[in-house]
């Protein structure tokens, strides 16, 4: 029995340990190496190197010729899954927001204690526009998105500014997530889904934070209809 708990616990761990190597990653956004991964994890190097190879295995990471380790295209896939319903109602509106605004934008969806991208899409003919990867992640308290969806949870669970939120129907921030950028989100409430917010990011804009949002409303309630409501 003791042996059967040591086995289970042990596996526990390594299966912690891989999926962390996944988002060591995904926050670096560029290939690391093994030793760059075991530093990372505060573990051994053959550690993270038995890591990455099963992971590789999977097709969840992929090497570059120089010996680095970066997310596998098998990710993109499974990612594909992920509230597949959502997506495919929301990326034909991303895409329309996008291009007419000039600015990128992007679904985040409430995990646990974080505001987690889902999908995003960047304007097609913009000069500059802003990278909002699916899978990025902050907290709650930071950010339009995540007051955009805390306004969706019961009342007695407001902030003052939660309140202003839910009271004009959208929210918006500066230099709160990633300095010198704006963002401009409004709720997304949809049956059988955690709360959600729809956003713009951007440098900068001549419209208002409440025109952005006007824009940001409209594309949401077509998500919500083409989602039954």
């Amino acid at each position: 029995m003791v042996s059967e708990s040591r086995k289970a616990s042990s596996a526990s761990q390594t299966l912690s340990r891989g999926i962390r190597v996944l988002e060591v990653l995904a926050d670096a956004q560029e290939a690391l190496s093994v030793d760059q991964i075991a530093e990372r994890l505060g573990v051994h190097r053959s550690i993270a190197y038995r890591l990455v190879r099963t992971l590789e295995d999977h097709g969840l990471l992929t090497r570059e010729p120089a010996g680095k380790f970066e997310l596998g295209t098998r990710l993109a896939a499974l990612a594909a899954g992920i509230k597949h319903d959502l997506q495919a109602a929301a990326l034909p509106e991303l895409t329309a927001v996008a291009n007419e605004l000039g600015m990128t934008c992007f679904v985040a969806v409430m995990d646990r204690e974080e505001c987690v991208t889902l999908v995003s899409v960047e304007p097609r003919h913009a000069v500059a526009s802003v990278a909002q990867r699916p899978g990025s992640r902050h907290p709650f308290t930071a950010g339009a998105p995540g007051r955009a969806i805390l306004s969706q949870l019961p009342s007695e669970d407001w902030t003052d500014d939660v309140r202003e939120v839910a009271a004009r129907g959208y929210a918006d921030s500066h230099g709160e997530v990633i300095e010198n950028l704006s963002a401009v989100a409004v709720p997304l409430p949809l049956r059988g889904h955690n709360p959600a917010a729809l956003a713009v990011v951007y440098l900068s804009s001549t419209r208002t934070a409440a025109e952005l949002a006007e824009r940001l409303k409209a594309a949401a309630k077509a998500v919500r209809d083409a989602l039954g409501g």
